[in-house]
């Protein structure tokens, strides 16, 4: 394969950050609508991202957070995010470079995206970055999903069928 110069893989991460970036402007402006919440999994380690130190100690790699019921102060600017959630019943803001994320899930809507993470050698599919996971991430600790709407559809039973009304009518 001929080598990459103009650097799709990198200009395809960005665009989708931001698809993740335009999403959280949507409900930094009119809150969750229906059945979204976001998890979000980013580098803890990652330059630029601020949270705090017990995180980092509780998760030195990577962590997932989700935006749901409890999320406060969410703030979101060209290159990053902030919001405040909850550890330990403790108040912690965090702050967190769109670089800084790896994967972005919308379980209301099985949506979902991977990213390769700034610095991150390992080589992606040359199918893109694009996932839709059968199961979201474990969340980390920083609120309790709402147990219905977090479990994934029960096996065989397909999310968002049409069943055609016809099939259960009286003929």
């Amino acid at each position: 394969m001929a080598k990459d110069f103009i650097g799709y893989q990198a200009l395809t991460d960005s665009a989708l950050r931001g698809v993740v970036r335009d999403a959280l402007r949507r409900i930094e402006k009119s809150g969750l609508i229906g059945a979204h919440h976001f998890y979000l999994t980013f580098k803890t380690h990652a330059e630029g991202v601020d949270i705090p130190e017990f995180l980092k100690e509780q998760y030195p790699d990577e962590m997932t957070i989700i935006i749901q019921h409890q999320y406060w102060a969410l703030k979101v600017k060209e290159d990053y995010f902030e919001v405040t959630l909850t550890f330990k019943k403790l108040p912690a803001p965090l702050h967190i470079p769109f670089n800084a994320l790896t994967a972005f899930f919308d379980p209301g809507v099985q949506f979902g995206l991977q990213f390769r993470a700034e610095g991150d050698g390992v080589p992606k599919p040359a199918t893109g970055p694009v996932m839709v996971p059968t199961n979201p991430p474990e969340p980390s600790e920083a609120e309790t999903p709402d147990p219905v709407a977090a479990k994934p559809a029960p096996a065989g039973e397909k999310p968002g069928e049409v069943v055609s009304l016809d099939s259960f009518r009286k003929k």
